[in-house]
């Protein structure tokens, strides 16, 4: 190493050390947890001016539900508050008090289920993570755009935390405050942002489609998802990941408590790979000699149990079933015309993301691609492929920048006696 290297200073391991750390402005509040004071910022965000800053916590990773635990709120004129909508159980009426205005949310999918569960439901809303990708930013967190957009370093320490704890930490509060204490700025530096991009109605297309968006349906065998499974080898250990997942999920729900604090997954995986004869031979395998995993001993040998005699007829089958094409690392071998079309329809998609500096992801959803790849309309148009995109959800921005090429990914890969 050069004597010019070793004079050069250290590089931080943190590019934000530098910037000021964010503080409250207004200090922190008392938390809302009684009648008169929710009726006081009920009447304090009613007459407040402007967009309301939202944010909502949750306890995943502890708790089986993912109700909110504390929700946030900030408006110009009214301040911030905190409101805990557990003795309550109903914010209709602080929901009522802004349904007017624009609620802004950083990653809006996250919390508007947790928020309509305690009656608070939006009519406009503006999402700052999605406003981020957007406009083409490496990391869409909070704190990066905070950092990146508008010059604050946010603390980090509490994002894990159990929500569910009663009393909150007087330290806890203050990071939950935080997270609402620059949105409203971060908002309008963005929307200046993508207006100077002409992404401005690109944006609202999306945001109204936040707000469109029918509920998720729950995913077909969820048990499949357990971590560690493509160790599980054959159809009667699938069934005992089944019957185990399963009887977890029955005592997580009942106590509302995380099913990873009840059995890990790894027990689970353990005890499908190892097939224990009876129920001495299972309290000896490693993952089950935790406290957790004692307590319902004798649930998890039930379901094992249960599993080993199960018909072959009742077993699950190897792979998960599928609503809509087969895996794309398959195509090649079971249709190689749908493989190209695939790989030509992502080339012409990648191509265009980059020019407009987004996401792939957020230029078209993967799953529309796949879609269109394998089985597209008998009769290829650019009005054909726009129906289908529209049909699958896609925005009219989208449409307008992919459908022309998405069209002719189609023809250029189409068999001869097709285009015959």
């Amino acid at each position: 190493m050069s004597p010019a290297e070793t004079q050069q200073p250290p590089v931080p391991d943190d590019p934000t050390a530098n910037l000021p750390l964010l503080e409250l402005r207004d200090g922190l509040s008392d938390v809302i947890d009684t009648d008169p004071a929710l009726t006081d910022v009920v009447e304090a965000f009613q007459a407040g001016t402007g967009p309301v800053a939202v944010d909502a916590e949750r306890a995943s990773g502890y708790r089986y539900s993912h109700r909110a635990y504390l929700v946030q709120l900030r408006r110009e004129g009214a301040g911030s508050a905190l409101v805990d909508p557990i003795p309550f159980g109903d914010l209709s009426a602080l929901g009522d008090a802004i349904v007017d205005a624009e609620w802004i949310i950083h990653a809006a999918n996250q919390d508007l289920a947790c928020l309509a569960e305690v009656g608070m439901v939006p009519r406009r809303v503006f999402d700052t993570e999605l406003a981020g990708r957007l406009l083409g930013y490496p990391k869409v967190g909070l704190a990066s755009l905070v950092s990146e957009v508008l010059g604050y370093r946010m603390r980090k320490e509490h994002s894990a935390a159990d929500w569910s704890t009663r009393p909150l930490p007087a330290p806890w509060l203050v990071y939950a405050a935080l997270d609402v204490e620059m949105l409203i700025e971060l908002r309008d530096a963005i929307e200046a942002e993508l207006r100077r991009e002409g992404k401005w109605e690109w944006a609202e297309q999306e945001f109204a489609s936040i707000l469109s968006a029918p509920p998720r349906e729950p995913k077909p065998d969820p048990w499949r998802r357990t971590s560690g499974m493509h160790r599980v080898r054959n159809r009667r250990s699938l069934a005992v990941v089944r019957a185990l997942w399963e009887a977890r999920d029955q005592i997580a729900e009942s106590a509302d408590i995380s099913p990873g604090r009840i059995l890990p997954d790894a027990a689970i995986v353990e005890a499908a790979s190892a097939m224990p004869a009876d129920r001495d031979t299972l309290q000896r395998l490693t993952a089950f000699k935790g406290r957790g995993a004692h307590r319902h001993m004798r649930t998890w040998w039930e379901a094992i149990d249960h599993a080993r005699r199960l018909p072959d007829s009742e077993l699950p089958k190897q792979g998960p079933r599928y609503d809509g094409p087969p895996p794309a690392r398959a195509w090649a071998d079971r249709d190689p015309d749908a493989a190209a079309r695939l790989s030509a329809a992502r080339s012409s998609v990648a191509e265009i993301a980059e020019a407009h500096r987004l996401p792939t992801e957020n230029l078209l959803s993967p799953d529309t691609i796949r879609r269109l790849a394998w089985s597209p309309p008998p009769d290829l148009s650019l009005e054909v492929v726009t129906t289908f995109l529209r049909e699958h959800n896609a925005r009219e921005w989208q449409i307008g920048l992919t459908a022309g090429v998405l069209t002719d990914a189609m023809e250029s890969e189409a068999p001869k006696e097709q285009l015959d």
